[in-house]
């Protein structure tokens, strides 16, 4: 009989989050069967040793493929899946136990075809981790999931912590070539073709962002690039909010400039606000050190997605350039 779940996991180079990945696996309160299928992309340190160690303990199986980008593999391991739901991770979370209790409850009362949840921050993470997680997820950031009940019902679920049934899966061909932006583009998709999203509030992971300062600059940066490339493809989903990491950035560079001139206003009102991050980030996570790196944080995800969508936007939807040819680090080919 097939399962209810099963979870598709790309990984790369990362031996060492798939042993934590599936040791919080081990602790899943859950009293049905579930599979996990784990798929090696191309990397030059291997997972298959640590797949074998808990063969005995978890239904598990595990596939090497060449490197073609995490929406490829992630098809791939759908397609050797048998699950009704495919439940997508990313290889550096974390699952607290009670995660597919919640998703269960909640899809016997809420049929989604497509879901996905919030992700938070693991008391064992370092704290310029915690102070990332903040800024992608705080409700005074751009990257806050609310979780309101308004939003429930017209979310885009986001690959690091995603559901979607088989059904869903077989029409809609998957994940796309682009990435970042491949979970937005499917999601999209899918609202197109009629399917059913949805957020499940409690259906929580722990997401490590396994980045530095450097990396996560790069990463915000592309996030902003490719959201008006999406924009483009998919009429009518660009939002006033796009603009606003832009806006901020563009606004604190001319509070710099007119200080000079004896304005000052401008640039108190960046204050007040960057004491309110590092007050509230302080007070979430008991670390006054946390609080003022959460403002830095603050800082890159605003000026990096700002920069990226304020470029993309004059190269693709101003000179009309080809997505593919003028930003070709965005996309995967399949190999």
């Amino acid at each position: 009989m097939a399962p209810d779940y099963s979870f598709v996991i790309p990984v790369y180079n990362r031996p060492d989050e798939v042993r934590e990945l599936l040791e919080s696996m081990l602790k899943l309160q859950f009293s049905r069967d579930f599979e996990i299928v784990i798929v090696e992309d191309g990397s030059n340190i291997s997972s298959q040793r640590i797949v074998e160690d808990f063969q005995d303990k978890l239904s598990i199986s595990y596939y090497f493929k060449p490197n073609s980008g995490p929406g490829d593999s992630r098809n791939f391991g759908m397609k050797k899946a048998k699950g009704n739901y495919f439940l997508i991770l990313d290889s550096d979370v974390l699952l607290p136990q009670n995660y597919l209790q919640e998703i269960d409850s909640f899809l016997k009362k809420n049929y989604c075809d497509c879901f996905g949840g919030p992700d938070a921050s693991h008391p064992s993470f370092s704290k310029t981790q915690k102070a990332i997680d903040y800024a992608m997820t705080s409700f005074f950031t751009t990257g806050g999931i609310r979780g309101k009940k308004s939003s429930v019902n017209n979310f885009q679920p986001r690959s690091f912590n995603m559901g979607i049934s088989q059904k869903a899966f077989k029409a809609s061909g998957g994940f796309g070539q682009i990435h970042p932006g491949e979970d937005p583009d499917l999601s999209l998709r899918l609202k197109k073709m009629g399917f059913k999203l949805c957020l499940i509030p409690k259906a929580v992971v722990f997401h490590k962002r396994r980045i530095d300062w450097s990396k996560f600059y790069t990463q915000v940066k592309k996030f902003g690039l490719v959201r008006p490339i999406l924009n483009q493809w998919h009429k009518g989903s660009a939002r006033i909010t796009y603009w606003f990491p832009a806006v901020f950035a563009f606004g604190l560079l001319f509070a710099i400039l007119i200080l000079k001139f004896g304005f000052w206003w401008l640039f108190l009102l960046y204050v007040l606000y960057f004491v309110l991050i590092a007050t509230h980030a302080a007070i979430k996570n008991r670390s006054l050190e946390i609080g003022f790196l959460a403002v830095y944080a603050t800082l890159v995800q605003f000026l990096g997605y700002g920069y990226g969508f304020i470029t993309s936007v004059w190269y693709i939807q101003i000179l009309k350039k080809d997505p593919q040819l003028k930003f070709p680090n965005l996309f995967f080919k399949n190999v």
